[in-house]
């Protein structure tokens, strides 16, 4: 069992930035391999949506609304997973969850290609 814990939320001011952090306890960030992670999002009454993939070699995938403010990064040597967000907004409050697997297609920003799931971290944005 892959247990995925992630860190790095908190609250800040639109604009601000921040650095979400996500340890994994299995290799899954390993670049040789087929795995696959992610970072997901869920606001408050909302669907929870994907915002960024990253596949074991690196390819990476976003979602429309956050590109070009959020970078999806791994350290292979610390089994972490990174989503470092610039030029946050109040529409980015969300709790903020990892996510691993080994899906066909990687990367990928759908929730049902993931096996395993972090606690998630809260980000909130004020205006």
């Amino acid at each position: 069992e892959v247990q995925l814990m992630e860190s790095g939320g908190g609250s800040v001011q639109a604009g601000g930035s921040l650095r979400l952090s996500c340890t994994s306890s299995d290799d899954y960030t390993n670049t040789g391999s087929n795995s696959c992670m992610a970072w997901f999002r869920q606001a408050p009454g909302k669907e929870r949506e994907g915002v960024a993939s990253i596949r074991g070699f690196g390819r990476t995938t976003y979602a429309d609304s956050v590109k070009g403010r959020f970078t999806i990064s791994k350290d292979n040597a610390e089994n972490t997973l990174y989503l470092q967000i610039h030029s946050l907004k109040p529409d980015d409050t969300a709790m903020y969850y990892c996510a691993a697997g080994v899906p066909y297609v990687c990367p990928t920003l759908s929730g049902f290609d993931y096996k395993y799931w972090g606690q998630g971290t809260q980000v909130t944005v004020s205006s």
